[in-house]
C-alpha cells in the first residue's frame, strides 16, 4: 500500500440572501488510493446555479472515477446541462483534480481560477497545456506528487472579495490568495485547517456579506497515519486473546479507553497500570500509563467529550479548536483522530458484567452509540475507518 494519502477538505459560503449554494464539490475515492475531486460553479446563483453545478460535479466525477476520458465527460456535460432561460446558455465552470494510485495528479481547469499549488510550503508554478473540447478552453497539467504537496482550488467568488458594493478587482486576486496560503502554511497544518483559515479570511474581506457563492477545496499529500483505539472487553471471555492480539498486531499508535479495558490490556502485556497525577483543572477524568500503549483514558465521559470536540470541528470549524491546547484524555484523543490520523481502527468490545446486568447493558449501549457517532463523523472528515466488534 502506498504510504502517502491525499486528505481533502472543502466548504462554501452562500451568496448573501441565498439558501442554496451555486457551487458543488464531489469527491470519489477508490480502493487503490486514487481519487477524483470536482469543484463546479454554476452560472448565476440560487436554485439554477445549484442544479447546474450539482449535475456537472456528479457527472464528471462519476465518469472520471470509471476511467472515462475528460473529452467524454465534457461532451456529456454539454449535452446534459439544462439551458438557462435568462441567459440562453448551459454553463458551469469546473476544476478537476484526479489522483492516480501511483500518486500522480492531473489538474484540469475550465474557467475557474487556476488551482494554487504549494510545494515545500512555497508557491509552485506548474506547467499547463491548453486544449479546446466542445468549444471550451481546458487547461491541463500532470504532476508527480510528493509529501506535503498542497492544492487549493476555488470558485471565482474567492476572488475580488471586499466590503465595497462592487467587486474589488485589485486588492484580492488569485495571486493574493496564493501568497496568503503560503503565509499560513505549515507542514503540520491539515487540509481542513488551511481551508477553514482561507475561507474565514474571504468571509471577513466580504464584511461577512458574501457577494458571490465562494468555495475553497484543499487537497494535501501526507504520510498515512494509523490510530488504533480499543473500547471495552469482548462479550465472550474466550475472545480476549483474539481481540488483544489483533489490536497489538496493527501498525500505528495504540489508545485504550475505559478502566476495565485497561485492566485487560495490563494483564495481556504483563505491565502495570500507572496513574498519571494531573494538576490540570479539567472535568475530563485523569489518564493512566501502560508500557506498550500510547494513551490510556477513562471511557464514557472521555469519549463523550471527544464526540463534542469532533462535532464542533466538523459543524463549526475554527482555525484553533478548543482541544488544540488541551492535555486531558479527550483533547489528546480528538487531536489524534482529527488532526493526525488518516486510518482509524476501532476495536469495540460488547462485554456485560452479569452482576450489574441492567446498568451494564445501558453503559454498553451508550459506548456503542458514542463509537458509532464518532466513526460517522470521522468518515465525513475523509478518514478511512474500520470497526472490529467482539
Amino acid at each position: 500500500m502506498n504510504n502517502l494519502f491525499v486528505e481533502s477538505s472543502w466548504n462554501s459560503l452562500n451568496k448573501y440572501g441565498e439558501s442554496l449554494c451555486g457551487d458543488q464539490v464531489q469527491i470519489i475515492r477508490d480502493d487503490d488510493g486514487g481519487m477524483v475531486m470536482v469543484l463546479a460553479d454554476g452560472l448565476g446563483s440560487g436554485v439554477k446555479a445549484n442544479i447546474l453545478s450539482t449535475l456537472t460535479s456528479k457527472i464528471i466525477s462519476t465518469m472520471l472515477a470509471n476511467d472515462m476520458s475528460i473529452e467524454q465527460a465534457v461532451r456529456a456535460i454539454a449535452k446534459t446541462l439544462p439551458i438557462c432561460s435568462e441567459r440562453g446558455v448551459a454553463y458551469s465552470t469546473f476544476t478537476i483534480i484526479k489522483i492516480e494510485k501511483d500518486m500522480s495528479a492531473q489538474i484540469i481547469d475550465y474557467d475557474n481560477p487556476h488551482t494554487i499549488m504549494l510545494r515545500d510550503g512555497v508557491i509552485y508554478d506548474y506547467s499547463t497545456t491548453q486544449r479546446n473540447i466542445e468549444g471550451k478552453d481546458i487547461y491541463q497539467s500532470k504532476i508527480q506528487l510528493q509529501e506535503h504537496d498542497t492544492f487549493i482550488s476555488m470558485s471565482d467568488g474567492a476572488l475580488y472579495a471586499s466590503k465595497n458594493e462592487f467587486f474589488d478587482m485589485k486588492n484580492w486576486t488569485r495571486d493574493h490568495v496564493a501568497i496568503y496560503c503560503q503565509q499560513i502554511y505549515s507542514d503540520s497544518a491539515s487540509a481542513r485547517s488551511i481551508q477553514t483559515t482561507v475561507l474565514e479570511k474571504i468571509y471577513k474581506l466580504y464584511g461577512e456579506i458574501p457577494k458571490d457563492d465562494t468555495t475553497i477545496c484543499v487537497l494535501k499529500v501526507r504520510k498515512r497515519k494509523t490510530i488504533n483505539i480499543m473500547v471495552g472487553p469482548p462479550a465472550n471471555k474466550e475472545d480476549d486473546t483474539l481481540m488483544l492480539s489483533l489490536f497489538f498486531s496493527k501498525r500505528g499508535e495504540k489508545i485504550v479507553s475505559g478502566g476495565t479495558t485497561a485492566k485487560l490490556v495490563s494483564q495481556y502485556l504483563g505491565k502495570p497500570i500507572i496513574p498519571i497525577d494531573s494538576s490540570l483543572e479539567s472535568d475530563v477524568p485523569p489518564m493512566s500509563k501502560i508500557e506498550g500503549v500510547d494513551l490510556v483514558t477513562e471511557g464514557i465521559v472521555t469519549l463523550n467529550r471527544v464526540l463534542q470536540y469532533m462535532q464542533e470541528r466538523y459543524e463549526a470549524p475554527q482555525p484553533f479548536p478548543d482541544y488544540a491546547m488541551g492535555q486531558d484524555g479527550a483533547s489528546l484523543i480528538a487531536e489524534a483522530l482529527i488532526d493526525k490520523a488518516t486510518d482509524i481502527n476501532f476495536f469495540f468490545g460488547k462485554a456485560v458484567n452479569t452482576a450489574h446486568h441492567d446498568m451494564e447493558m445501558i453503559k454498553v449501549g451508550m459506548k456503542r452509540n458514542l463509537v458509532d457517532r464518532i466513526c460517522e463523523l470521522l468518515k465525513k472528515m475523509d478518514k478511512t475507518v474500520k470497526i472490529y466488534k467482539f
